[in-house]
């Protein structure tokens, strides 16, 4: 794009429509630079002396600056797809079902990772005002309520996959039914004559997380089996916290029989634990998963596990973007895909002394 090409901001006052156009040009002569130093900034350049970038972020952000102007009712063009990182394989299965979408409609998706690393977020934002980003789809992340205020004012539309906390206010979100996913699993031990089951949570901060735990100590409860809180370990969904949750489960005076982790990730890693323990799956211990990543299907043994429909996820949430961003009412804020249980070899009735 050219350095002097005009854009649209939210106008505080004094104009009708409550939009008015100011070009980087006018945000140079503001901040006493040339317009290529401001071009710079605006496209994400490195050579610009800190104090100069921060005085024209700060200028950019005051008049609502956006490199493209988005019209009420346009055709998006450009999705913002945010991590909070992007080393868990579910996130390239949300990836898959955003991208069909997207390509479908010959969109592109930004895909980013802001981390838990201060000014990740912010620096974030100031790379999605730049390129004018026709909406954000947010994966269980917490934005700061003061970018989540900006990207309203920018008229940004957001919709939020699996929130982690209560979500934003107003913005549409899609998870699946965790809740339901949690106690199937736990009943399917149970049926199998499973007594002393052990649960490896995710981090506590997710609704998700909570969901699940909540499921398996439903089930319990039905079932008239006492919730033990020693058989319940702390996890953040990754291989290594599945390893040490079992291990810990093991170190117990009492073990359990099985193990249920609130990840594909945990029980990889849970499984991991038990080989090294000399132990067997699922003749010594039965493990059971959530998420159905395709990889588990080739584990040893293969895994059963929960299925939640990631892909299709990404798919729903992109196509609620879309209609938002071409000012389309959703037929619903809140929808909940179904979870599924797959059984496979990992689990069996307990060993029988």
């Amino acid at each position: 794009m050219v350095a002097g090409e005009r854009t649209q901001r939210k106008a505080g006052t004094g104009s009708p429509d409550g939009v008015a156009k100011v070009t980087i040009t006018e945000i140079a002569r503001e901040a006493g630079v040339s317009v290529p130093t401001v071009s710079r900034v605006v496209n994400g350049r490195s050579d610009v002396s800190h104090a100069t970038r921060a005085r024209i972020e700060d200028l950019l952000h005051r008049h609502g600056y956006r490199r493209r102007s988005t019209a009420p009712g346009a055709r998006a063009a450009l999705l913002d797809l945010v991590f909070n990182d992007l080393d868990s394989p579910w996130a390239v299965e949300i990836i898959r079902g955003v991208e069909e979408v997207a390509h479908e409609a010959s969109v592109g998706t930004v895909v980013s990772a802001i981390h838990d690393r201060a000014g990740d977020a912010r620096q974030w934002m100031t790379n999605l005002r730049a390129r004018a980003s026709d909406g954000v789809i947010l994966v269980t992340s917490v934005l700061e309520p003061g970018l989540q205020d900006e990207l309203q004012r920018l008229g940004v539309p957001l919709v939020v996959i699996d929130p982690a906390g209560s979500p934003a206010t107003e913005a549409p979100t899609v998870g699946a039914t965790n809740w339901a996913g949690g106690m199937a699993a736990t009943e399917h031990l149970l049926q199998l004559g499973h007594r002393r089951i052990g649960f490896i949570q995710g981090p506590p901060r997710l609704l998700c997380s909570r969901a699940r735990l909540d499921g398996y100590r439903a089930a319990l409860d039905v079932s008239g089996v006492a919730v033990d809180d020693a058989l319940v370990m702390p996890g953040d969904f990754y291989h290594e916290s599945g390893f040490t949750g079992a291990g810990r489960l093991l170190d117990l005076d009492e073990p359990p029989t099985a193990i249920f982790a609130a990840s594909d990730q945990m029980a990889l890693g849970a499984i991991e634990a038990l080989r090294r323990r000399g132990l067997r799956v699922p003749e010594d211990m039965s493990v059971v998963g959530f998420d159905d990543l395709p990889e588990v299907r080739w584990s040893s043994p293969p895994l059963t596990t929960v299925r939640q429909p990631l892909s299709e996820m990404g798919k729903l949430a992109a196509r609620m973007l879309l209609d938002l961003a071409r000012s389309v009412d959703l037929a619903s804020p809140r929808v909940e895909l179904a979870t599924e249980l797959v059984v496979r070899a990992s689990t069996a009735a307990p060993r029988r002394a």
